[in-house]
């Protein structure tokens, strides 16, 4: 692949606790491209797929970002965080040894179809100017407007509870972490997100998409 064409949509594994902007400046440094973006925050405890945009196709990024979403994960019942996910420490926890599986269906069923939720406060959204989990993170008060996304698909593929493993398909701008949380309001018992891939943005899949290593070992060799 020669980095510095102008149409060229480059695929990443992002690996676990790495941000996107960690990727994208590994990449930058690496290929030495022209320009380069990214399509689609992925936060730092989910891997899974990265599209980035090199050259002239940074001006694309908005296209693909606007694209539906596939991921796949597991939400833990019980147990609930601030941060919706394991980002922060356990805040709650809630015997739920009552919870059947019927139950978990019906909460996926009812978080399926356009959906009203909350993003998470330790989240990049806006406030005032500024990230919204910075402020968060000095403890100050967040209060986040609500947006309505879409879920066409919640399926529930494995269930060892107090674990959930799910695979979802979504519109832009859903927040993984949120449905989490609201699954637990539903159940009654709190819930947080304990692991999350995304494995589709659009037409593009995880499966097609390069080792974030083997990219730059593959760079080196051929300097």
């Amino acid at each position: 692949m020669n980095f510095q064409e102008d149409n060229v949509f480059l695929l990443v594994n992002k690996p676990l606790t790495w941000t996107s902007f960690d990727v994208v400046k590994k990449l930058k440094f690496a290929l030495r491209p022209k320009k380069i973006g990214h399509a689609g925050t992925l936060d730092p405890l989910a891997t899974g797929l990265l599209v980035l945009g090199l050259n002239k196709n940074t001006k694309k990024i908005d296209e693909v970002q606007g694209a539906s979403k596939t991921y796949t994960g597991i939400i833990e019942i019980g147990k609930t965080t601030p941060s919706y996910d394991l980002e922060t420490a356990y805040d709650s926890e809630t015997n739920c040894q009552h919870v059947r599986s019927e139950d978990v269906l019906a909460a996926a069923k009812k978080l399926t179809g356009f959906v009203t939720q909350v993003p998470p406060i330790y989240s990049a959204v806006k406030v005032d100017g500024e990230r919204a989990y910075k402020k968060a993170r000095r403890n100050e008060e967040v209060k986040l407007k609500e947006r309505v996304v879409e879920i066409s698909s919640f399926e529930v593929t494995e269930m060892s509870l107090p674990e959930i493993h799910f695979k979802i398909d979504c519109s832009k701008g859903t927040y993984i972490r949120s449905l989490a949380n609201d699954m637990g309001k539903i159940l009654g018992v709190g819930a947080h997100l304990k692991a999350l891939c995304r494995t589709r943005i659009g037409d593009y899949h995880l499966k097609d998409a390069y080792q974030l290593e083997d990219l730059v070992k593959w760079k080196d060799a051929d300097s």
